[in-house]
């Protein structure tokens, strides 16, 4: 399941893109949508990292 982690800001990404697309923004008008994608998915990211860490301590 860890695997597909990576799905997540994916589409993230592709669901904000089409948003902007539809309401006529440019991707420089949403480029802070993006950045809070990446900083959410990296949060995301290092919780589960943190938790398998702990959890396979030995």
């Amino acid at each position: 399941m860890t695997r597909f982690l990576f799905v997540i800001p994916l589409l993230l990404s592709i669901a904000w893109l089409l948003y902007l697309r539809l309401n006529g923004w440019s991707l420089r008008q949403g480029l802070r949508g993006f950045i809070y994608i990446a900083v959410v998915s990296g949060f995301i990211a290092l919780a589960y990292t943190l938790l398998w860490w702990l959890t396979n301590q030995r």
